[in-house]
């Protein structure tokens, strides 16, 4: 068994143009405050990190863990989620997703690819120079627009886009390989490893990679009625990462699992500040501690109600008060006695 690390948080979501928000000595003072003790860093925003530097030059790499360890914080781990995401893209997307690359490279999907796998890699040899050992990413998607079988699904059509998927990550994964890091995917609805049976698809187009491993996010289990603590029995040696985000499901007679394209905060599914959905995050503390999972509990801020704030400031205590620091002798020791082979053997009548 093992005590997971934390709190930590995710700045995905709380990144902005203004203070403190926009610069990571800002927000590391910022976490620090609410009691967070990591941060998980998206490459994206030179201000946070620059990825290419941060590849080149373990001084630089050196200067920036002194630099947010300073307001009592350290790097968890680096996020490529929307570069991962650019890795495959499926043309109905194209638009949508241009958003997530440079100006220069919008209207040009395999240029676009091109530059996503290279940013993926440069965060293979950051992490390494920030002695890192986990990183978090999507796979991205070919097959999605193709999830519900209707029309019918040509045979054939889900095998071709699992290789597709596993030809463009194979050389990324052998470059975290070289650089001792972990893939970590986060099972997620919109990409094409979105539960535990496309994960087990891309683990065998891939041969079983060693670096190819799982993000937990308990929530998006909620959102597919997915057995979310079983999911952990069944994978609890490929999840290498954790997010802690809420959710709730409430179907109605009028929309049920899709959503019915409605708003967030109308749909049966939708996500919640920790504490206010219906993940037993208990049950879950306690079988990935009993696992010996000893990862950083990180909080994903997501909420179509409350505030990032609030949500940030009730996070932190949170996940503080779910952690578990395991136990390292059994509670009926006391009343045990030394090893006796004798009287072991006079007990069984032997």
């Amino acid at each position: 068994m093992r005590t997971l690390k934390g709190p930590a948080i995710f700045l995905a979501q709380f990144m902005a143009d203004d203070e403190p928000f926009n610069s990571i000595d800002a927000m590391a003072q910022w976490a620090s405050q609410l009691g967070f003790v990591g941060l998980q860093v998206p490459i994206g925003n030179p201000a946070f990190i620059d990825v290419a530097l941060a590849a080149e030059s373990k001084d630089y790499c050196d200067e920036l863990r002194e630099r947010v360890a300073a307001h009592g914080v350290e790097i968890t781990e680096l996020s490529t989620h929307l570069e991962g995401q650019l890795v495959a893209v499926h043309p109905a997307y194209n638009e949508m997703f241009d958003g997530f690359a440079p100006a220069e490279l919008r209207g040009n999907p395999s240029g676009r690819t091109e530059w996503a796998i290279q940013q993926v890699k440069l965060a293979a040899t950051a992490s390494r120079n920030l002695g890192l050992s986990e990183h978090a990413t999507f796979s991205g998607a070919l097959l999605w627009p193709y999830m519900y079988p209707w029309p019918q699904r040509p045979q054939g059509l889900v095998e071709e886009g699992f290789a597709e998927l596993a030809k463009r990550w194979r050389p990324i994964l052998d470059a975290f390989d070289e650089q001792g890091v972990n893939v970590c995917y986060e099972i997620h609805p919109g990409e094409d490893l979105h539960d535990g049976v496309t994960f087990e698809r891309f683990l065998a187009a891939v041969d079983d990679h060693v670096r190819a491993n799982i993000l937990y996010d308990p929530s998006h289990f909620v959102l597919q009625q997915l057995d979310y603590l079983q999911f952990i029995d069944f994978y609890k040696d490929y999840i290498k990462m954790f997010h802690v985000k809420d959710a709730e499901f409430n179907p109605t007679g009028k929309a049920g699992v899709y959503g019915g394209y409605l708003d967030w905060k109308d749909r049966p599914g939708r996500f919640r500040s920790p504490g206010d959905g219906q993940v037993d995050f208990k049950s879950i503390f306690s079988k990935l501690s009993q696992y010996g999972f000893d990862g950083w509990a990180v909080l994903e801020w997501e909420c179509c109600i409350k505030s990032p704030e609030q949500g940030a400031k009730e996070g932190s205590k949170f996940i503080s008060d779910h952690i578990i620091e395991v136990t390292e002798k059994s509670f009926d020791d006391f009343a045990g006695s030394d090893i006796d082979k004798d009287e072991i053997k006079k007990i069984l009548g032997l």
